[in-house]
This record gives structure tokens, C-alpha cells and sequence, in this order.
């Protein structure tokens, strides 16, 4: 008998060993949701999604499979993917359910950081939501144990070979946005940096597109880098006091662009949320998103912190 519809927003954990026990435990889950009628999108690595795709047979044109190592590139585009997704049919009165795997062995520290702390914010984004039941694999044989330990503190539920049971290690509702006041790592000594105001936001195109170029990201790269460079700044000359202070630094194939200012930002979900239609400013952060390979924003009481990474063509 199929499992009743969540009456709102469930998060579970799948625990798995390699892609074989991913995709026995996935074809269940997709099959039932199939059989109820419900909307199903699976978000997987391009070898998975093709591996799945094959084991669904005729089924997977019941199902929206999405590229996840495209979509999930920068963690922050994830939730208004799920948001658009789950607010289609939300809206015609329908459950839906989804699998997605943000985390995989090869994500940088830094893309690591910014899917735990996307797969907490998964929990305040969609609280109170229509039904929607996720599930997120992680691979135990692949995944060093602490990370597969954090999935049970990001994740209300765990499924493994034992079962599905609650998480005794789940965070409260008061810790789930913790990881978006952890600061991030110190610039290197070689930082270049440069302050700015109202009066200088042209030099810090300047710099950006002159930096950008030095790093080899070609003009398409450059052009996106300047813009979303450009609309953090305006935003710390709008909402921050009027001045910031922009960082810029090598490392490896990439070129970090940072930007400082004395401001407080409260919404964790901030540029997380397709913007509204008839929204008026509040777009900085999500056009960033958009544009750059990866975003971490943090907010201190000293101020707060936008790092932008974007790696050469």
C-alpha cells in the first residue's frame, strides 16, 4: 500500500553504498509517487541520472530529471529550483516528491560548506509548505563519515538498511541557520583590496574586469563576474552605510571577488528565493547566484561578508 501524502514538507536522509543500492532504493520511492499521481523530480550527477533513467524503463517520462552537478554547481540555485517545481503543482492542489543529491565525493571544502548549509536551509525554506516529501542520498562509502554525520543533524529523517526512523541528532528549529553565521576562511596574505563608496563603484568594475582577466575567464566569465561584483557593492552603498571594501584573490583556477561592509543581514535565505515578479530591489544576491560558479554569504556582528568565486574558462 502507498505511503499516505506528507501533509507538508518531509526531509529525509538516504544512506546508501555506491550507485547500485542508490538506484534500488530510488525506484521504489519514484514508482509509488508515479502510481499516486504525483510530480516527481530527481536531481542527480549526469552517470547517475543516466544509470536511473535506464532502470526506470518507460517510467522516466513521468519523471523530471535535472543535472545536478549544473544545477548545484553554485548550492544556492537548488531551493528555487524545488520552490518552482513544488509551487506548480502545490498550486493545482498535488503532493509532490523529489530526490536530490547535493553532495558527492569531489565537491570542493568550499562547495561542501555551502551544501550543508543549503540542505539546513531546505528545512526553513519549505517549513509550512504543501506536501512535499525529499529525500537526499549520501553515499557512506564515498562521503568521509563526518559529512554523513552532519546529514543527520540537516535532516529530520534518516532511511537506511535498518529503516526509517526520526534523527535523533536533527537540530532544533533555533539552530537549523547556524551555519550561516560561521565565518569563513582568513584572505591570503596576497589579498588585494580596495575601498569604496557611492562615488567609486566604476573603479570597482574596473579593478573586477582588469582582475578578471589577469585570472584568464574570458569576456563572457569577466562580464558576469563585473556584474554581480557590481550589484553586491551597490547594495553595501545602499543598505550598509555607503562604503564597503573589495577583496580579490588567486586560488588555483579561480579568481575570488569579496566584498565587506558594516551591514546585518537577517534572511538566511537571502537570494535563495525567485524574486517576485513586481519586487522592488532585493535582487543583488540572487542575480550573483545566478552568475557566479559559487556565493557564501555570511552575516556577523561585525558586518557582513559576500564571496564570489568564478574559475577560469
Amino acid at each position: 500500500m502507498p505511503s499516505p501524502p506528507p501533509e507538508s514538507f518531509t526531509h529525509e536522509a538516504l544512506l546508501y553504498d555506491g550507485p547500485r543500492e542508490l538506484i534500488a532504493r530510488a525506484l521504489p520511492f519514484i514508482a509509488e509517487g508515479v502510481r499516486a499521481g504525483e510530480p516527481v523530480m530527481v536531481a542527480l550527477t549526469p552517470e547517475k541520472i543516466a544509470a536511473l533513467r535506464s532502470a526506470l524503463g518507460d517510467d522516466a517520462e513521468e519523471v523530471a530529471l535535472v543535472d545536478m552537478a549544473e544545477l548545484g554547481r553554485n548550492p544556492a540555485r537548488i531551493i528555487p529550483a524545488w520552490e518552482t517545481f513544488a509551487g506548480e503543482h502545490h498550486a493545482a492542489g498535488r503532493a509532490v516528491r523529489g530526490i536530490g543529491e547535493p553532495i558527492w565525493h569531489g565537491r570542493t571544502p568550499e562547495e561542501l560548506i555551502e551544501c550543508q548549509l543549503h540542505e539546513a536551509l531546505l528545512n526553513v525554506a519549505f517549513a509550512g509548505s504543501g506536501p512535499f516529501r525529499l529525500m537526499c542520498p549520501y553515499d557512506r562509502g564515498a562521503l568521509d563519515p563526518a559529512v554523513v554525520r552532519e546529514a543527520a543533524c540537516s535532516h529530520p529523517v534518516v532511511t537506511d538498511r535498518a529503516g526509517r526512523a526520526p534523527s535523533r541528532d536533527f537540530r532544533g528549529e533555533d539552530e537549523l541557520t547556524a551555519p550561516f553565521e560561521t565565518p569563513l576562511s582568513v584572505p591570503p596574505a596576497s589579498t588585494r583590496a580596495l575601498s569604496f563608496d557611492r562615488r567609486t563603484l566604476d573603479v570597482v568594475r574596473g579593478v573586477t574586469a582588469r582582475r578578471a582577466a589577469e585570472a584568464g575567464l574570458g569576456a563572457t566569465r569577466t562580464g558576469d563576474l563585473v556584474l554581480a561584483v557590481n550589484e553586491i557593492a551597490s547594495n553595501s552603498v545602499r543598505h550598509a552605510g555607503g562604503h564597503g571594501v573589495l577583496r580579490s584573490w588567486r586560488e588555483g583556477r579561480d579568481l575570488v571577488c569579496e566584498v565587506r561592509d558594516p551591514g546585518r543581514i537577517d534572511d538566511p535565505l537571502a537570494g535563495r528565493r525567485v524574486p517576485a515578479v513586481d519586487q522592488r530591489g532585493g535582487r543583488g544576491i540572487w542575480i550573483a547566484n545566478q552568475l557566479c560558479d559559487l556565493v557564501q554569504l555570511r552575516s556577523l556582528p561585525a558586518g557582513t561578508v559576500v564571496r564570489l568565486r568564478m574559475a577560469a574558462a
